[in-house]
């Protein structure tokens, strides 16, 4: 399966998400990631008293959107490593991408993403268009620019929850950590997310030592990242 393929399927996926019932799409999502999704139901069913169906139906749909734009992504990244030949989440990533939506379905968690806005630090922000999609689902807005002097500006007019950065800013591997020592120096305290090509633990580890909120190259974590830092705040 090409990209081209893969993104040909997600659009009709997303569709096909977009036309259902709630109560379709539960079934949907029991029957696809299995019994992981216990807390899913749950959550769905909490949202049902907060919001009322038509919240709860709006709140579902954005939800599996969400999870689809990550499957996506995951696939599109995995198609770097392997002649850019990318492949769908098999059933075990499948239920961890489920798992990991599901935690945004908290009506707490849900109301501050609604209302969370990241700066996302990128010289070419097509390449996680679909890592970003996942979290626009989610409600959250994000200001997108393409340098480190850029970002800096933005960020003495406006606070934002959090911020996501490049690694490969400028040709410069590690720009990222310069723009954390920065932030640190003019006291400003948001949580730096950075997003590389490298998942190695001991990438993790030097991202943390920088003073970064975190490090990752896989886009469930990124997700993860994203959410906590924006409940941290």
């Amino acid at each position: 399966m090409t990209i081209d393929d893969l993104i040909k399927l997600l659009q009709v996926l997303v569709s096909l998400v977009q036309g259902l019932s709630w109560q379709l799409l539960i079934l949907f999502v029991l029957i696809y990631f299995g019994a992981p999704l216990r807390n899913f139901v749950n959550n769905l069913g909490e949202f049902t008293f907060r919001a009322g169906t038509s919240g709860l139906e709006a709140t579902a749909k954005r939800r599996i959107e969400a999870g689809v734009l990550l499957g996506s992504a995951s696939a599109l990244k995995s198609g770097d490593l392997a002649d850019e030949q990318p492949h769908l989440p098999g059933a075990e990533e499948a239920r961890e991408i489920a798992t990991v939506v599901s935690q945004t379905l908290k009506p707490k968690v849900a109301r501050q993403l609604a209302k969370a806005s990241i700066l996302w630090i990128d010289n070419n922000p097509a390449d996680n268009a679909h890592e970003i999609r996942s979290l626009e689902a989610l409600g959250i807005g994000f200001t997108l620019c393409s340098s480190i002097a850029e970002a800096l500006e933005k960020i003495r007019v406006l606070p934002y929850h959090a911020i996501v950065s490049d690694m490969r800013q400028a040709g410069n591997p590690s720009e990222g950590y310069g723009l954390v020592q920065e932030l640190q120096r003019l006291g400003v305290r948001t949580p730096v997310i950075i997003y590389g090509s490298s998942n190695d633990p001991s990438f993790k580890v030097e991202a943390r030592a920088h003073g970064a909120f975190g490090g990752t190259g896989d886009p469930q974590e990124l997700f993860s990242l994203v959410t906590m830092a924006v409940q941290r705040g």
